[in-house]
């Protein structure tokens, strides 16, 4: 059986940073790149699950670990720590014509991948740290028709099985308990597990591991399914806000209500 993990390798801002000329986001050379943190925790849980005591007979298949990731080649970096902890395979999709895709693009790229590979199961991370749409694992689930849930924080899964139960936290406190037919898209919490640290042997052997680069048309798509013209949303502008003032207002009851009216008068004044 196939656990199909999507990951991403996401951008953080340096101390000092510029804006493209065309102020839609930041010049990359003033980014850091990492593995997203949501995405960690999904790559060990599949692999908790191919490491796990196998079931009483019949034995079930052995389990593959298959991550993938949209974007160029400097994501070859965060496939190569997801081998190093434990994946089987690496898949890279990148066409010049994905540049400018929207979380709903880069999901028909993900489902396109899930059809190609048919695992029994898709993880992925429930959003990214930069920018937090998380809308990505969702929508691939709606591209393939599989059953999906979000914000998962407790799985139990064997190997080949029909069903998944899983649980996730609601408002309140409350634990939701499902059962889930598969294949089924799982997006999965932080705090789920323990993601493991990498061993100096195993990041050595996945430098020597293949990366499989994948296109457009291996995957039957064409540029009219990415970028802008495959987007729902694009990016009108990015900037920082401007700072808002704060002061300490002293004194009792009656001269903070005093200076406080006096502030608001000012206020109004002033957008007059």
């Amino acid at each position: 059986m196939k656990i199909l993990v999507a990951v991403k390798q996401v951008a953080a801002l340096d101390e000092d940073f510029e804006m493209r000329d065309d102020g839609r986001d930041v010049e990359p050379d003033f980014l850091l790149r990492d593995l997203n943190e949501w995405d960690d925790f999904s790559l060990e849980e599949a692999v908790k699950i191919k490491e796990a005591p196998p079931a009483p007979a019949p034995a079930p298949a052995p389990v593959e670990v298959v991550v993938v990731s949209v974007g160029a080649d400097e994501v070859d970096e965060s496939l190569r720590k997801c081998l190093a902890k434990g994946a089987d395979r690496a898949l890279r999709v990148w066409d010049a014509a994905i540049e400018g895709s929207d979380s709903i693009a880069i999901a028909r790229v993900l489902a396109a991948v899930a059809k190609r590979e048919a695992p029994d199961m898709l993880f992925a991370g429930v959003q990214s740290s930069d920018q937090s749409f998380a809308s990505t694992g969702i929508a691939t689930a709606a591209f393939l028709g599989w059953p999906h849930a979000a914000v998962v924080s407790n799985l139990s899964y064997a190997p080949g099985a029909k069903s998944a139960v899983f649980r996730r936290e609601l408002e309140g406190g409350l634990l939701h308990e499902v059962e889930i037919q598969c294949p089924a898209v799982l997006t999965i919490q932080l705090g789920i597990n323990t993601p493991r640290y990498a061993s100096l042997r195993s990041i050595k052997q996945a430098a020597a591991k293949p990366i499989e680069v994948l296109s457009l048309a291996d995957l039957g798509l064409g540029s009219a399914d990415v970028g802008e013209a495959g987007s729902l949303s694009r990016v009108r502008r990015m900037y920082v806000p401007d700072k808002g003032r704060a002061q300490l207002i002293a004194g009792d009851v009656a001269q903070q209500a005093a200076r406080l009216a006096e502030i608001i008068k000012e206020f109004k004044g002033a957008a007059a």
